[in-house]
């Protein structure tokens, strides 16, 4: 159960969750970002795609996805903001987050931004960490 008797505290903890999430996401290091799911969580990176269930199919479906960059040599950042924050009657707590990502080649100073999304996490307490049971996320280009 996610401690909300402190909305700072639970609001930094889960931003220093997200930031080391994304990292992991960012670097490649799809096991280490799918091991911040619960054994059974699901994963919705894009509407046009099937929520995939559990830490080896998240894996999988991000090395599915990642496929696509193989010739082109980019290093894509996830940006959050908007952080807003829900307890559940569970314990848990759920998640409204604003979202950018930022694709950057090599020899190009400018990014490209895009998609704009907003992502819905589930959010629940694992031992000291804290981990996703569910994440959504939603285009703004399709809303």
């Amino acid at each position: 159960m996610i401690d909300t008797t402190t909305e700072t505290g639970l609001y930094a903890r889960i931003q220093h969750f997200y930031a080391h999430q994304m990292q992991a996401l960012d670097g490649g290091r799809f096991e280490e970002y799918a091991l911040t799911f619960t054994e059974t969580g699901t994963f919705q990176h894009s509407p046009s795609v099937e929520p995939v269930r559990g830490r080896a199919a998240i894996v999988a479906e991000l090395v599915r996805f990642h496929e696509r960059f193989a010739d082109d040599p980019v290093q894509r950042r996830h940006w959050f903001n908007h952080i807003a924050l829900t307890p559940r009657a569970d314990g848990s707590v759920r998640a409204t987050v604003y979202a950018l990502v930022l694709t950057v080649r090599p020899g190009r100073r400018e990014p490209e931004v895009a998609p704009s999304c907003v992502m819905h996490d589930v959010l629940e307490a694992d031992g000291d960490g804290i981990r996703t049971r569910s994440r959504s996320i939603v285009h703004d280009h399709l809303g």
